[in-house]
């Protein structure tokens, strides 16, 4: 698609450059269609300088580090805002009061391609959920299938170059990125929403909201996905999700609704990810891909070669008998309770779980219950979070992953199994959840070549 006339010219501050990929990508490609752009973030340039440096070719950027400026926010005509950006930040407020359309790159996209969207939300399995529907579809069409949204180094705009006629794009979209969806009142034609659980009460309570101002806040979020679709659109959840749905003020829900039930999914069906709850992940993608008229055959045969998420109870093989799964992207307690009770055992209590991290603002209660019944061995990460479950655990916290994973694997013998399923955010001892992904891979890694 050419957009040039869209974007030529016009004034575009990027509020968050990011250190993901996605933001440089976005950057980049509205300089290239001739857009006058500011990169504004609150990194310094000393921590940015791997992204900005990917920047420095294009003469019709701007970058403003270390501080936000208010008139980087009047007299825009866009503001491409990142995710996580406070809600009440008072720069938005000031293009609000201003009148300048405030933009999220994966809305930008959808508003922008018009192509069909499928979108995929919720606390946990929306990854999953997503890859499964794009790999059923790929493998069904033969064509390519757009992947965007909370994709990693996937940049949502620079997506816009791979649009054609006949695309269809499935998207896996958070809490932040459907506030975006919000601004545009726009929902994905298929609405996939797993569940919703406690998370992100570190952001949602800003500003001293309760917990229960705060879920409110996240839901409504969340419930874009399925707000703006029209009587032609599909809204496929789960029986709870659909009690709170049916709740929300000032919401009409005349698109038709389909509960997923795990039941569709035999129990003899070949899945590469273990658990209860990924067989629900798979109701809902067959669900989506029924209403995208694939055939049960081809949804069945798709599934069966689905390979998994990185990062999503993947499994690692065997070290010594010892087999290994890396599940780095469950940041709740509730997500590692999960990782749990789908590889573990209570009658062998042969688990070796690293853990730990930066607090979220969720009750760990339940996780602290889980562990002993599953675990024979407890290894910690530093973090807020860890602080607030090591006394309970009575668990040793090591400094660097590489230490952890050696204790880990030392721990264990041959028909144990080394779970990394951290339970809290990256942030503190990592830069994010990918860095801490590549770190336990790379020690792991180095493990096997000692």
């Amino acid at each position: 698609m050419d957009l040039k006339e869209i974007f030529a010219d016009k004034k575009v501050t990027v509020m968050g450059l990011g250190l993901l990929g996605r933001g440089i990508g976005d950057a980049a490609y509205l300089a290239e269609m001739g857009a006058e752009v500011v990169v504004t973030d609150l990194k310094n340039e000393v921590d940015l300088h791997d992204s900005v440096k990917q920047l420095q070719q294009f003469e019709n950027i701007t970058f403003v580090l270390g501080e936000h400026r208010v008139e980087d926010f009047r007299g825009r005509d866009y503001i491409l805002v990142a995710a996580g950006v406070p809600m009440h930040s008072v720069y938005l407020e000031h293009a609000r009061e201003a009148g300048i359309p405030l933009k999220q790159s994966a809305a930008w996209f959808a508003e922008l391609s018009k192509v069909p969207i499928i979108g995929v939300t919720g606390t946990r399995g929306k990854s999953t959920v997503t890859h499964m529907i794009h790999h059923v579809l790929s493998e069904v069409t033969g064509e390519k299938i757009l992947l965007g949204g909370n994709v990693r180094g996937v940049s949502n705009l620079q997506l816009l170059k791979e649009v054609r006629e006949d695309s269809l794009c499935v998207m896996e979209l958070d809490s932040w990125q459907l506030q975006g969806f919000g601004w545009a009142k726009l929902s994905p034609q298929v609405a996939v929403f797993t569940n919703f659980m406690e998370d992100h009460l570190n952001y949602y309570q800003a500003g001293g909201k309760s917990k229960e101002e705060a879920m409110q806040q996240y839901f409504a979020d969340k419930a874009n996905i399925f707000r703006y679709q029209d009587e032609s659109g599909v809204f496929i959840t789960t029986p709870e999700v659909f009690e709170q749905a049916k709740q929300l003020t000032g919401v009409s829900i005349g698109q038709e609704v389909i509960l997923a039930d795990a039941s569709v999914i035999p129990e003899d069906s070949l899945l590469a990810m273990p658990g209860e709850h990924n067989r629900l992940n798979a109701a809902l993608a067959y669900e989506a891909l029924l209403a995208l008229s694939v055939t049960e055959e081809e949804i069945f045969v798709g599934l069966a070669s689905f390979p998994g998420v990185p990062g999503r109870l993947e499994y690692l093989g065997e070290r010594d008998g010892i087999k290994i799964y890396n599940d780095n992207n469950a940041t709740t307690p509730q997500a590692t309770i999960q990782g749990l009770r789908a590889v573990g055992s209570i009658d062998d209590k042969n688990v070796i779980l690293i853990a730990g991290g930066a607090f979220k603002g969720i009750d760990s209660a339940e996780l602290l219950t889980e562990i002993p019944k599953y675990c024979k061995q407890v290894v910690l990460l530093p973090g807020t979070g860890t602080d607030s479950i090591k006394g309970t655990l009575r668990a040793k916290v090591y400094e660097t992953m590489e230490e952890a994973v050696k204790v880990g694997l030392a721990y264990g013998k041959s028909g144990d199994i080394l779970l990394f399923s951290p339970g809290f955010a990256s942030f503190g001892l990592f830069k994010n959840e990918y860095e801490r992904n590549d770190q336990f891979i790379q020690c792991l890694n180095q493990v096997e070549e000692e």
